[in-house]
């Protein structure tokens, strides 16, 4: 990875990003279905990532679609296994014509052999995966400008005319989970942790403080928010994406603390808190969640009825897109921005909570999604978009 003065983020507000296409929200993920696909015929890869190639007739196809995952792996119930199922779903909408493989990174080091690879094996779009690949990836692409690429969680100024950068707008959807999750607390007390300190993590975190902030303010509550303060940016991460222990046991203290509802922006780590929460559960104490990047009730069913919700990425969409795209010859570059007017950030569906949601609080989610869509509310964020 490059310095951070050597990224080039993008820190310009998402209105002032030229958005090419609207990505319609996702209700649900085939989670179960990817899962056993991904895990169904692994081979050794660059510096010993792990490979895989959807089912399919891959020597007749005439467009190879490669994604290149970040270290949380292909099944890490996240925007890793969000991409990786958008590329099968590529592939079984176009029998024959379009063939899906990918790279598992294990380590940072394996992102840029990881992306060589593909690029000497003449994929028609190398995909990857996660912030952190930012630097790798813009170093292949200025590289090979023949070559096409899209990245999921990271942008670029100025916009690559070979990359896709595929970016979402999370302060917005984090910020109805925060409104959501004040009004839902019986303790007063919610909590969130991340995986990393990196800005694709805590604008999560920074909706979802500055919604149970709002809500304060419209209902003359004191709800606190454990493990994060959008105003310093400091609080809890557990230092990767992959180790579980930690997330049940920094869950844990939070519950401790008073909290109810946790909300973990960490991948994998993820699936500790929910052990936690379910623990608590078991002992007697009310305790909930909510999960990220996808609809925790198909990713981790387990669990669901500790979901109150799930803040979610239209990845899958946007991943489809540009692979079709590049298939199709209609590939361009640039900064793509998923919004909740576009579809590109949203809730989930409630689901075991749907009769448990107040209705009065759910018309004021309604609310508060319009005025965000309209400008009305501006949720606070000092992460860039």
């Amino acid at each position: 990875m490059a310095a951070p003065d050597e990224q080039a983020v993008s820190a310009a507000p998402y209105q002032e990003v030229f958005v090419r296409r609207t990505v319609p929200a996702i209700a649900a993920l085939s989670a179960l279905a990817l899962l056993a696909a991904a895990c169904g015929s692994s081979t050794s890869g660059p510096s010993g990532s792990s490979s895989s190639s959807a089912p399919s007739s891959a020597a007749a196809a005439s467009f190879k679609g490669c994604m290149v995952t970040d270290t949380g792996g292909i099944d890490d119930r996240s925007f890793n296994a969000s991409a990786w199922q958008a590329m099968q779903e590529t592939q079984s909408a176009n029998p024959g014509k379009i063939a899906v493989k990918y790279l598992q990174s294990t380590s940072q080091s394996d992102y840029v052999p990881n992306i060589n690879a593909f690029i000497g094996q003449k994929c028609g779009i190398i995909v990857t995966n996660g912030f952190l690949m930012g630097s790798a990836t813009q170093t292949a692409a200025k590289a090979h400008p023949n070559s096409k690429f899209a990245i999921i969680d990271f942008g670029y100024t100025p916009p690559l005319k070979n990359v896709d950068a595929l970016i979402f707008n999370t302060v917005q959807d984090g910020f109805l989970g925060g409104y959501l999750a004040a009004g839902m607390t019986k303790t007063g007390k919610v909590a969130t942790f991340g995986g990393q300190k990196l800005p694709t993590v805590t604008i999560y975190m920074d909706g979802f403080w500055d919604g149970v902030q709002y809500y304060n303010s419209k209902h003359h509550t004191n709800v606190k928010v454990l493990g994060w303060s959008e105003k310093t940016q400091n609080g809890n991460f557990t230092g990767d994406f992959t180790n579980q222990t930690k997330g049940l046991t920094l869950t844990n203290t939070f519950i401790q603390e008073g909290a109810d509802i946790i909300f973990p922006v960490a991948g994998n780590v993820g699936l500790g808190a929910a052990k936690a929460v379910q623990t608590a559960d078991q002992q007697g104490h009310n305790v909930n969640m909510m999960w990220v990047d996808n609809d925790g009730c198909v990713s981790v069913p387990q669990y669901c009825k500790y979901f109150i919700s799930s803040v979610e990425k239209g990845i899958v969409a946007a991943v489809k897109t540009a692979v079709l795209n590049a298939d199709h010859g209609s590939f361009k570059g640039g900064n793509y921005i998923g919004t909740l007017a576009n579809g590109g950030v949203t809730l989930a569906p409630f689901h075991d909570f749907a009769s448990k949601v107040p209705a009065s609080l759910q018309s004021e989610l309604a609310k508060a999604k319009a005025g965000i869509e309209n400008g009305s509310i501006k949720p606070a964020t000092k992460s860039p978009v």
